[in-house]
Parts: structure tokens; C-alpha cells; sequence
């Protein structure tokens, strides 16, 4: 570990490749670039603090490298023990950012960060998770006055901010970067759905056509990691809770079943339900010799991994593989059921990150600019930013649309016209 008082990272010799990596990624986020150009022009965060719990990657680099160029202080941890990549930290430290983290990292590590970004004192949080929002909330309420608000990435914590706002415990407004189409209908269906398969392929090197694929969740991501399993010729089974995303996975051609069910019959597996107990002691019992469980939910709650862990012998057979012994079975968890996307690969595609990383730069322009007029709650950017976000990226790709003519304008804007 390479530490002082204003950065600990694995090793700060890594940061030329860090800084190799951190500009492949530029080089495919250029809606984020425009934004870039426009925030270092106008410097909307001059003199603010901006405190991040994020993965450690290379996209999160270039928004970093976008909210510096704003006039931002920054100061960022990693969201995800396994999530870091060391050659960026080791650049962003090189380049003057206050980095905590490094792949691996314990799970007191994993706070002991967090709290210097904390002790940095923010004026505004971004957040994958709601760890920091939580732990500011929990154990430095003093901070709160001077926070203006805070951006969430994903589901996992926007569900947990809902679930602090219905119980009056939010002390400031959030806006929900995932709930922005550009995000949660790209990022988590395009990105989830390739960097998932990706993880799972590095870790087991399993071939996917032919297997039993079974995805936990037909939500966003899910739906996304069917859609990427399927066209590598997997046979998909889906298990849900929830009614209507049950019968859209029916309809989109899907077997559906209890994973009580699915479990006897599974080749792979994957959770991304942002809900706890999904694969049980039970579930791993029934399954086949060689099954594989991985996770793409944000916390590692999803598999029981502590119950296989106190019941089965488990032996390490790749960097991210754990084979257990299941009564002479041998059944394998990818990245210790951490986030295998993040922890096995390298997360989302940079140019999935450029929609939604363009969402938290303009989001964090929106509470600077209604400073003092937001109430603590959980807020949606305005459709027009979202439109903003998609207009920047089909510019970036070199795709034109059609127009509206002030006749159909007028025809979309009234209510005489009918049949």
C-alpha cells in the first residue's frame, strides 16, 4: 500500500498504465467531453467539495477529471471491495484527487475510506449504493448543514434512499441518476447485460451456448442479462416476485419458475435483484455438479455465501472461482457473490458510462443551481436533461433525427383535431 494523508492506493507505480487506460476511456466518452468543455468554461462547483463513493474505475476517472475541470474539490472511495482498478487509483492520486481504495480491500478498509471521504467534508455526495449518504447520516450528523445535496448511481441505492425519505430520515435532496432513462434503460440493460457475461467468462472460462442460464430478476439489468445469455445461445429460465416483469419474461420467450425449481435444473446462475436471500443453502443443495453462481446485484447479500462458507469445504481454483465441496458436488461462486461485473471484470463498457456519468455531472449542476430550494427527498431530473444526455451521445455516434414541423407540433399540443 502506497498511503499519505490525501490518498491510499495499491501501489502508485501503476499510474502511467492508469493513465493509459483512463484515456482509452475518453477517447469513447465524448458526450462526457462536451459536458467537460462546457463545466470548465463555466465553473459551476468552484470552491465546493464533491465527495464520491464510486467504483474505482477508469470511466469514473473521466467524470472525476469532468467535476475538476467544473472547479471541484474531489474526494473519492471506492463503493465495492473488489471493484477497483489500482492503475487508475494510483493516477487519480498522481493527478492531485484524494483516492481511497484498492482491489481487495477489507471490509474495515472499506469504511476507514469512506470516512476520509467523509472527514473531507462535502458539499455534495455521489454515490453507488447509499453507503456514504447512510454513514453520514448515521454517524456525522453534523456534517448535514453543509451538504447542498447528492446524486445516487444505482437501484440498489435509490431503493434505499425511498426507504429513508418514507421514514423522514433523509436530511437532504438526492437526486436519482439511475432513474434518468439514459441511465437505468442503458446503463443497466446494455451495460449489466454485457459486463455480467463478461465477468462470468473470465472468472469460470465456461462456455454459455447450450447452458441452462438462469437470471434471477427480470428488471433492468436483468432483462439485459437474458438478452446477453440468449445470444450466446444459452437456454434462459427466469425467477421473479414481481407479477408483471414475470409475465414480460414469459412473453419475451423465457421459461419462468421458483428458484426452488430452477435450481435443480441450472448450468449458471446470476442474481441482480438488489434483494437479499435470493440463493439459499436450499437452492445450492439441489444443484448440479459443476453449477456456477454468480452475482451483479450491488451488495453481496444476494447468495448465501456465509452459509456455504460455514457448511462446505471451499477450495480457490482461479483468482475469482471458489469451488465447494456439495456432498461430493462440486458447485462454484464467482468473486466471492460480490458484484462479478465489476469484480471479475471491468464493469460497464465506457460508452455505457459516458450516458450515465454525463447524468451525475449535470446532476450535480442542477443542485448547485437550486441551492437552498430542493427539500430533503429523492428527485428525477427533468426529462429535457435526460433528452440532453441522448442528443450529446447520438451526436457522439454520428446519428441524426427527424425534427417535429410546427404543424405537428401544433397537432401533438392540441385537442380539437380527432378523427
Amino acid at each position: 500500500m502506497d498511503s499519505t494523508v490525501n490518498y491510499s492506493v495499491k501501489d502508485m507505480a501503476l499510474a502511467n498504465r492508469g493513465m493509459l487506460n483512463i484515456g482509452l476511456a475518453e477517447q469513447r466518452m465524448p458526450a462526457l467531453l462536451k459536458i467537460r468543455d462546457r463545466l470548465s468554461k463555466e465553473k459551476p462547483f468552484k470552491g465546493l467539495k464533491i465527495g464520491m463513493a464510486l467504483h474505482l474505475t477508469k470511466e469514473t476517472a473521466v467524470l472525476v477529471r469532468t467535476l475538476k475541470s467544473g472547479g471541484a474539490d474531489v474526494a473519492i472511495a471506492s463503493c465495492n471491495p473488489l471493484s477497483t482498478q489500482d492503475d487508475v487509483a494510483a493516477q487519480l492520486a498522481a493527478e492531485g484527487v484524494k483516492v481511497f481504495g484498492y482491489k481487495g480491500e477489507t471490509v474495515e478498509d472499506y469504511y476507514k475510506f469512506i470516512d476520509k471521504v467523509i472527514s473531507f467534508k462535502p458539499n455534495i455526495t455521489i454515490d453507488d449504493g447509499c453507503d456514504l449518504v447512510t454513514r453520514i447520516h448515521t454517524k456525522y450528523p453534523e456534517l448535514l448543514e453543509d451538504i447542498m445535496g447528492g446524486c445516487e448511481e444505482t437501484t440498489t441505492g435509490v431503493i434505499r434512499l425511498h426507504a429513508m425519505e418514507k421514514s423522514r430520515k433523509l436530511k437532504y435532496p438526492v437526486v436519482a441518476v439511475n432513474d434518468n432513462k439514459t441511465k437505468h434503460l442503458l446503463d443497466n440493460y446494455y451495460g449489466t447485460g454485457q459486463s455480467t457475461i463478461d465477468g462470468i467468462l473470465r472468472a469460470s472460462s465456461i462456455l454459455i451456448a447450450g447452458k441452462n442460464f438462469v437470471v434471477a430478476g427480470y428488471g433492468s439489468c436483468g432483462k439485459g442479462v437474458a438478452m446477453r445469455a440468449k445470444g450466446m445461445g444459452a437456454n434462459v429460465i427466469v425467477t421473479e416476485v414481481d407479477h408483471f416483469r414475470a409475465l414480460q419474461a414469459a412473453l419475451d420467450g423465457f421459461r419462468v419458475m421458483p428458484m426452488d425449481d430452477a435450481s435443480k435444473i441450472g448450468d449458471i446462475f446470476v442474481t441482480v435483484t438488489g434483494n437479499m436471500g435470493v440463493i439459499l443453502l436450499s437452492h445450492v443443495k439441489q444443484m448440479k455438479n459443476g453449477a456456477i453462481i454468480a452475482n451483479s446485484g450491488h451488495f453481496d447479500v444476494e447468495i448465501d455465501v456465509s452459509s456455504m462458507n460455514k457448511n462446505y469445504k471451499k477450495k480457490k481454483v482461479r483468482d475469482l472461482l471458489d469451488e465447494y465441496d456439495v456432498g461430493g458436488r462440486k458447485v462454484y461462486v464467482c468473486a466471492e457473490g460480490r458484484l462479478v461485473n465489476l469484480a471479475a471484470a471491468e464493469g460497464h463498457p465506457s460508452e455505457v458510462m459516458a450516458t450515465s456519468f454525463a447524468g451525475q455531472a449535470l446532476a450535480c449542476e442542477y443542485l448547485v443551481k437550486r441551492r437552498g430550494k430542493l427539500k430533503p427527498s429523492v428527485i428525477t431530473l427533468p426529462s429535457g436533461i435526460d433528452n440532453q444526455i441522448a442528443q450529446l451521445q447520438l451526436e457522439a455516434m454520428g446519428i441524426r433525427i427527424d425534427t417535429l414541423s410546427p404543424a405537428q407540433e401544433k397537432y401533438l399540443s392540441s385537442w380539437e383535431g380527432g378523427t
